[in-house]
Parts: structure tokens; sequence; C-alpha cells
């Protein structure tokens, strides 16, 4: 199942941001152990970049962009797609790129916490707790919690 993650889903995992990050934590496991195919846009790189150098420093930043480089695949960023957003009648530009990188990508949908952003659009748009329960991924927080991811 190819899933990308938006950039506030992969954020949650990082910075431990409750009551979210559980389960982000577990489909980010689901990504590590191949249960799901992820994909981030290029855009969202450059993003936890900038907000994670100014969080922890420039040098955990560039790790955590390696650590996610080993389990993500990336959803280009061209003309067409900008071009493509620019069109689009998703109003916050950010998803808009972020969307037709995904539709590119060859995605089968999206996670989100912000289901309302993406509309309206054609591919399906789930909540990180919604996607855990589609896939078989329910488990309890504690375990999620106690997760780091590598």
């Amino acid at each position: 199942m190819k899933i990308l993650f938006d950039t506030n889903v992969i954020l949650d995992v990082i910075l431990n941001r409750q009551p979210f990050a559980p389960s982000a934590i577990v489909l980010v496991a689901a990504v590590e152990e191949k249960q799901i195919q992820g994909f981030l846009c290029a855009t969202t790189l450059t993003t936890i970049d900038y907000l994670i150098s100014k969080a922890l420093g420039t040098t955990q930043a560039r790790t955590t962009l390696k650590k996610l480089l080993q389990l993500f695949e990336i959803a280009a960023v061209n003309y067409p797609v900008i071009q493509t957003a620019i069109e689009s009648s998703i109003k916050d530009f950010e998803d808009a790129v972020l969307y037709e990188a995904a539709k590119r990508a060859g995605v089968v949908g999206i996670v989100t916490r912000n289901k309302v952003d993406f509309t309206p659009v054609d591919l399906p748009i789930y909540l990180p707790d919604e996607l855990a329960t589609i896939v078989g991924l329910r488990r309890i927080h504690e375990e999620a919690a106690s997760y780091k991811a590598r």
C-alpha cells in the first residue's frame, strides 16, 4: 500500500507531539517493517530540515533527514506538479503541491491530521488512526510510545 505522509504526521513522530505521536509512530513503524510503502513529498524534507534545525539544531536535522531517506521514497516536485497545484481547487498551496506530487508518485492515499485541507480531491485522505485501523496496525498507545524511530 503506497501512502504519502503529510509533513504534520512526520513532525508528530520526530517532535513527539502529544497526543498525536502514538498513532504516527505506529505508521512510521509500519513503513520500517515494510507493511506500508511510505512516501514523502520533497517539500516535506525542506520543511522538516527548517523546523528541526530551529528546535534541535542542524546536526540533528540532517541526521533525521538521512533516517527518513532510508525509510521513505520521495514524491518529486517539478514543473508539472507546481503548475497543477497552482490551478488546484485545494486552497492551501503547500497542500496542493503535496497532493499533486502524491498523485504523480502513484500513491493510493495520503495520511494527514488535516483531512479538511485536502478537499476536494480524488485520492483517499486518512487520519493516522484511520489508516492504522485499515491496515491492521492498531496497537496499544503504550507500545507505540515506547517505539523509537530509527
